[in-house]
């Protein structure tokens, strides 16, 4: 898909780069030549080499096994900052873009690590500020460039710089171009496939977070609002086994298999008030009536009082686990969650420049739109028309955790049917296969935020879109595993959505092959 470079191309870069020959013999001397080389509205910071194989970065913690490889570190305007890790040796011919998570505000360097073991040429970027945590979001009050370059700008340009340093390092263009992101990673995933379609030729978008205005109205601030607005509704962490193993009673066994599992939790109708508290009943061993009330408008979803949904809510199972709701809904006590930390800073700076903002006075019928209108644009990934993907003939892998206590899943299915609708087929089976001739989404059952959870949840994506750009073979079904207790693991296959992984009936429930991948029973979409 990528032409070679031609030697006037190298003439070129040499010219542009002060006259200093790049000697392709001599990698340091390749990687020095690089400090001068000319980018649009770009400046190289540095061009060194690293050696050894334990590297920390920035004072990040340290990265081992890593090879021999040339560092290019540059900022964009107006404050872009990207790094470019380029191996010495045995480079694969390709090149990765990676994606961040939370606010961003830092360069993805365990992933970068991954990437360029793998022999990658890999580039990340901070979206173009500095964070002091993961979701603290003071930097974008009043600077809507910033919050731009956030939503969508930084990888862009990120991208394009890293393969020209690629090509000029290497003499040649990378052979093809992957995209491997998850959470805010996703978001930027669906962003390049929605706005960028040239920039990759296959893109791994996990969990999502692309509808990203709804997501903080509908979600975080939503379930941080269903845990607080009353005190009593707080639901202290040490009551969140209770339900997942009351779910797990009620629901578990729906797919045959009894694994702390929930194959599909659509199919799942338990009802919290079933843990509601007898009168006399000790308040840790059940839930109080508004904390009843709580669970059941997460899992409900945000609605405005007309009944429009907002943003579909979370679905049961998994909660319990140090990825599920400890983390993200209870905290360490009332707003201290991360959907509290993420959803205040969000509105706060981006949405109402108000650093006094107060949570509670959000209105779901009118500061909804109010927000859409205001950032939807800069970091909302919600077009379904990816016909330019679709003719460039690039690829887009998405999965999602089933149990994610962050951003619902039921969101990236509802973006997948919206593609498979902009198809204009005459059916949705018409339609779906049309999408799936270039996109391709796969559910994690019991899988939380890109990672964790009682599921399946080692899988490498990045081998399948290789394998589907590159040799034309597409992924019908996913390796996925699991390390269990005493050195055993615990292997499944991850299926083509709608599709989901059924027990023949014969054989270990660990072992994937006794699994067949079949349209579910029922489901509440």
């Amino acid at each position: 898909m990528r032409r070679p470079f031609t030697l006037a191309f190298v003439v070129a870069m040499v010219a542009s780069s002060g006259g200093i020959a790049l000697d392709i013999t001599a990698p340091e001397r390749r990687c020095a030549a690089l400090a001068v080389l000319r980018l649009p509205d770009t400046t190289v910071l540095s061009a060194d080499e690293v050696s050894g194989s334990s590297f920390s970065p920035s004072g990040a913690a340290p990265l081992t096994g890593l090879p021999r490889f040339c560092r290019v570190t540059a900022t964009t305007t107006p404050a872009v900052h990207f790094e470019v890790w380029l191996p010495d040796a045995e480079w694969n011919g390709k090149f990765q873009g990676v994606g961040n998570g939370g606010m961003a505000g830092t360069i993805s360097y365990g992933a970068m690590a991954a990437a360029l073991k793998r022999g990658y040429a890999v580039a990340s970027t901070d979206t173009g500020h500095v964070s002091k945590g993961s979701f603290d979001a003071t930097w974008a009050l009043r600077r809507p460039d910033l919050i731009a370059d956030f939503g969508h700008r930084s990888l862009h340009v990120t991208t394009l710089n890293g393969q020209k340093i690629t090509g000029a390092f290497y003499h040649r263009r990378p052979r093809h171009s992957y995209y491997v992101g998850c959470s805010k990673g996703g978001q930027q995933g669906l962003m390049e496939a929605q706005r960028y379609p040239e920039d990759y030729d296959g893109i791994i978008a996990g969990d999502p977070a692309n509808n990203w205005t709804r997501f903080y109205a509908g979600g975080h601030l939503w379930y941080w609002l269903a845990t607080t607005r009353d005190p009593a509704s707080y639901i202290p962490a040490r009551k969140i086994p209770l339900l997942t193993d009351a779910v797990n009673a009620a629901c578990d066994a729906l797919d045959g298999v009894r694994d702390g599992v929930l194959e599909d939790p659509r199919a799942c109708r338990f009802d919290p008030a079933t843990l509601a508290c007898a009168p006399g009943q000790d308040a840790d061993t059940c839930f109080t009536a508004p904390q009843v009330r709580a669970v059941r408008d997460i899992w409900r979803g945000a609605h405005t009082s007309s009944g429009e949904l907002v943003y579909p809510g979370l679905v049961p199972g998994g909660e319990a686990g140090r990825g599920g709701w400890t983390a993200w809904t209870t905290g360490t006590g009332p707003s201290t969650g991360t959907h509290a930390q993420a959803a205040d800073g969000f509105f706060k700076n981006m949405v109402f420049d108000n650093p006094d903002w107060d949570y509670r006075s959000f209105n779901y019928d009118t500061d909804v739109n109010v927000a859409v209108r205001k950032v939807g644009p800069l970091l909302d990934a919600v077009d379904p028309d990816l016909r330019p993907l679709r003719r460039r003939g690039a690829k887009l892998l998405v999965y999602h955790g089933w149990s994610d206590p962050d951003i619902s899943p039921l969101n990236t299915i509802r973006y997948y049917e919206d593609v498979v609708a902009a198809q204009g087929k005459r059916s949705r089976n018409e339609g779906l296969e049309a999408t799936r001739a270039f996109f391709r989404l796969f559910m994690v059952p019991g899988m939380q935020h890109c990672g964790d959870g009682p599921g399946v949840s080692q899988f490498d994506m990045l081998t399948a879109l290789e394998d589907w750009v590159e040799k034309g073979s597409p992924p019908a079904t996913i390796p996925a595993s699991r390390p269990l207790e005493g050195g055993a693991v615990r292997t499944r296959p991850l299926c083509l959505y709608p599709d989901v992984a059924s027990y023949t009936g014969r054989g270990s429930t660990d072992d994937a092959a006794n699994f067949i991948c079949k349209q579910p029973v029922s489901s509440r979409q």
